[in-house]
């Protein structure tokens, strides 16, 4: 039987150096998403709409939500610093995001195994939930970083 690396462990010992690689996502960067909190298996970040972030009806595209809940959806399943990629995704829109406000994602792991990791995410505004998804991600044997 392989040796088990404690997860716990890597993510109580390399937390900050993890959050520092997320912080350097340029995509993220590019649309002012900035991740405010990483646990075990869960994530928080937010973002101000801008005007380059509306649609033709003037609300928040429907692109930049999904950016920002995919964002915290990679951050949760890539907190224990081992390779974790999306496999499915589905989102439901439920209000819009308007100009000048700031939009909060959280992920929460609902379960995990050896090689796949059930998330739920939500996207709210001013209190308002205005999106939520559900997310399943494929877990590599490889670490993206120097584990001891």
């Amino acid at each position: 039987m392989k040796n088990r690396i404690n997860e716990h462990d890597i993510h109580q010992k390399y937390k900050q150096v993890i959050f520092d690689m997320f912080e350097k996502d340029t995509y993220a960067k590019s649309l002012g998403i900035k991740l405010i909190d990483l646990g075990e298996g869960s994530a928080a970040a937010e973002m101000e709409v801008k005007d380059n972030m509306l649609n033709m009806h003037g609300s928040l595209h429907g692109a930049v939500t999904f950016a920002l809940a995919d964002f915290v959806f990679q951050a949760a399943c890539n907190s224990y610093g081992r390779v974790s990629v999306g496999l499915t995704t589905t989102v439901n829109y439920m209000s819009a995001g308007h100009l000048g406000t700031v939009v909060m994602a959280t992920a929460e792991e609902e379960k995990k195994n050896y090689r796949t990791a059930w998330y739920k995410i939500r996207v709210e505004s001013n209190g308002e939930l205005i999106a939520t998804m559900e997310a399943v991600a494929y877990r590599k044997e490889q670490y993206f970083i120097q584990v001891d």
